[in-house]
C-alpha cells in the first residue's frame, strides 16, 4: 500500500501520498475525528492505488451507478450506458480526447439522435469522471466537450388537442398515466414509481416524492382534482399490486411505445410524456396562476426556473412595458 498522511485543509481533513508515477495527490476527506479519517483514508488510498494504472470508463461508468443505487439517474445511465460504453469504455479516462467526444457526436447524429440526448448522455460520462476524480479514483477528469445545448422544445397542446389525446384509443394503464400527468404535471418516471399509500383520496392529495431527501429533480405535493379524482378511483378498484400504475398485477417500467399508439390513435405529432408535463405549466401560466404557484406544482427548487419559462404564457407579462412602448397614447403607468 501506497504511504499517506493526514492533514488538515480550510479546516477539512485530507489524505495526501504520491501515486505509483511519483505524483502527488490529495483527496478531501468526510470524516471529522482522525479515527473515521485513517479508516477512511485508508480506502482512498487502496483504491486509487488499484485503479490508477487499469480502470477504464466502464468500470467507473458502473461505479458511479452504484454509488447512486435507488435514484432515477441509476436507471437513466443504464440506458445511456448503452449507447456510450460502445465508445468509451474501453478507454482510460485520460486517454479521451477531444476528437473522441466529436466522433460520438457525429455518429450520434448520423443515427437520428437529437443533439438534446447527446447532450444528455455525454453529461452522464462527464459526471461520472468528475464523481471518480472527487473520489480519488483518477488523477482527474477529462475535458468532455458537447453539443451546444439546444433550446427547450416549445410543443403544447391546445384544449382541443388535450381532448383529443383523452379521447383516444389507449391500454388502462396508459390512459391512467396520460391523464395524471395533465392533472398533476408530474414527470413520468415519478408517476411510474407512485404506489396507493402516498395517494390520500381523504385529503384529496397525491405525494410524488418518494421520500423527503431525493431524488434530486423535484417531486411535489399535488392537489387531487376531479378527473384525476375518478380516474384514481376507477384503478384503486381494480388495484392489483402497491402501484398506481400497473400492468397485470406488475409494476410498468415504461409506456413509451403505448403512448405512442394513443398519441398516433389521437391523430396528433411530436408529442411525449414531457409535452403533457409542459402543456400543464403554459396553461395555468395563460391562466393567470401566480408563478410562485406553477414553481410549486412542478416542483421546481425556486421560481426563476418558472419564470424563465413559463411567464411569457402569463397574460399580464410585459403588459406594463408594451404600455410604456405605447408611444403618442397619453399618460404612461407610473411605477
Amino acid at each position: 500500500m501506497l504511504e499517506y498522511r493526514i492533514g488538515r485543509l480550510n479546516g477539512r481533513l485530507v489524505v495526501t501520498w504520491r501515486d505509483a508515477q511519483g505524483k502527488k495527490r490529495r483527496f478531501r476527506l468526510a470524516a471529522t475525528t482522525a479515527r473515521e479519517a485513517d479508516a477512511e483514508a485508508r480506502d482512498v488510498v487502496i483504491a486509487a492505488s488499484a485503479h490508477d494504472d487499469g480502470v477504464n470508463v466502464e468500470s467507473i461508468w458502473e461505479a458511479y451507478r452504484a454509488d447512486r443505487a435507488g435514484r432515477s439517474i441509476a436507471e437513466s445511465m443504464r440506458h445511456t450506458g448503452k449507447s456510450i460504453l460502445p465508445h468509451f469504455g474501453h478507454l482510460r479516462p485520460d486517454q479521451i480526447t477531444t476528437d473522441d467526444c466529436r466522433a460520438y457526436v457525429a455518429a450520434r447524429r448520423a443515427a437520428g439522435r437529437h443533439d438534446g440526448t447527446i447532450w444528455s448522455q455525454l453529461g452522464h460520462l462527464r459526471n461520472a469522471l468528475s464523481w471518480a476524480a472527487k473520489r480519488g479514483l483518477i488523477a482527474r477528469a477529462p475535458y468532455i466537450e458537447r453539443p451546444p445545448q439546444p433550446a427547450p422544445r416549445d410543443r403544447f397542446l391546445s384544449n382541443a388537442e388535450v381532448e383529443k389525446l383523452l379521447e383516444a384509443e389507449a391500454e388502462p394503464h396508459i390512459r391512467l398515466a396520460i391523464i395524471l400527468m395533465l392533472t398533476t404535471a408530474a414527470r413520468i418516471g415519478a408517476l411510474l414509481e407512485l404506489t396507493w399509500d402516498r395517494v390520500d383520496m381523504e385529503r384529496g392529495q397525491i405525494v410524488l416524492r418518494t421520500d423527503f431527501t431525493g431524488p434530486r429533480k423535484g417531486r411535489a405535493v399535488v392537489p387531487i382534482n376531479h378527473r384525476a379524482r375518478a380516474a384514481l378511483q376507477d384503478a384503486r378498484e381494480a388495484a392489483l399490486s402497491p402501484y398506481v400504475i400497473e400492468w397485470a398485477g406488475k409494476p410498468v417500467k415504461s409506456i413509451k411505445r403505448g403512448f405512442a399508439r394513443a398519441v398516433q390513435s389521437a391523430g396528433l405529432q411530436d408529442v411525449t410524456p414531457h409535452t403533457l408535463r409542459h402543456t400543464c405549466a403554459v396553461h395555468m401560466a395563460a391562466g393567470g396562476v401566480p408563478m410562485a404557484q406553477i414553481s410549486q406544482y412542478m416542483g421546481h427548487t425556486n421560481t426563476a426556473t418558472t419564470e424563465r419559462v413559463y411567464a411569457r404564457f402569463a397574460p399580464d407579462h410585459l403588459r406594463d412595458a408594451a404600455a410604456i412602448l405605447d408611444f403618442g397614447a397619453g399618460p404612461k403607468p407610473r411605477a
